[in-house]
């Protein structure tokens, strides 16, 4: 989802990198955090995300549409995106005490938070948003333990693959008049990234790339 505003309406006005120090700490929210609540349908999913899902709750894509997940368009893509439930408009995942169920295999937005990403020149740097955390008291973190994600470098260039991707494919959607045909490329890409099942003993990256490899030369 893209964010039509200027960086320093949003942040401090830096970039960073991996291995910079970010003021960045969810300081203990214990269940009250404001990003596991009202956060509509921002919260993305990417193929890496439900992966994750499916490999380590032993949920299916269409096991997590029942409760939570649901589908919605973004920039005249369908993407699923975590479901928000309640009067609270409380995340699905969050559990009886109000905490992550899934903490350990939280998406990729949850997981940098409450940092951004900003995409130029085929790549990405990390932003700190300024308005979204509610918790004031902060401490310096490197952006690497900040993320806690394995393997940070094929995951940075699938992130990468992934967010210039869609952007193509955006472009292509753009371009097409015919709403049936719209439609087609949308499951087209639904059965490709998410519903087709990955193999869980097999690596993902490579099966994310032969993948997605696969639909350039289909679609573009």
């Amino acid at each position: 989802m893209k964010r039509n505003c200027s960086l320093d309406e949003i942040s401090d006005g830096k970039l960073y990198g991996i291995d910079d120090l970010v003021e960045a700490n969810c300081n203990g929210c214990k269940g009250a955090a404001a990003c596991c609540h009202r956060m509509g349908k921002s919260i993305i999913l990417d193929p890496f995300d439900i992966y994750r899902l499916n490999v380590n709750l032993n949920l299916t894509f269409e096991k997590l549409l029942a409760d939570k997940i649901e589908l919605n368009v973004v920039d005249g893509i369908i993407l699923p995106n975590l479901k928000m439930t309640g009067l609270y408009e409380s995340c699905a995942f969050l559990n009886k005490e109000g905490k992550c169920s899934i903490h350990v295999n939280r998406p990729g937005i949850c997981r940098i938070f409450p940092l951004g990403r900003f995409y130029e020149n085929h790549g990405f740097k990390y932003f700190l948003q300024i308005n979204e955390c509610n918790h004031n008291s902060k401490t310096m973190k490197k952006v690497s333990k900040w993320i806690d994600t394995p393997d940070y470098k094929r995951n940075e260039q699938f992130i990468i693959d992934w967010h210039y991707f869609l952007n193509d494919i955006e472009e292509i959607i753009k371009n097409i008049q015919d709403e049936n045909q719209i439609k087609n490329i949308n499951m087209f890409l639904l059965n490709t990234f998410y519903i087709k099942e990955y193999d869980t003993v097999a690596d993902f990256y490579t099966q994310f790339n032969e993948r997605l490899a696969g639909i350039r030369k289909v679609i573009g």
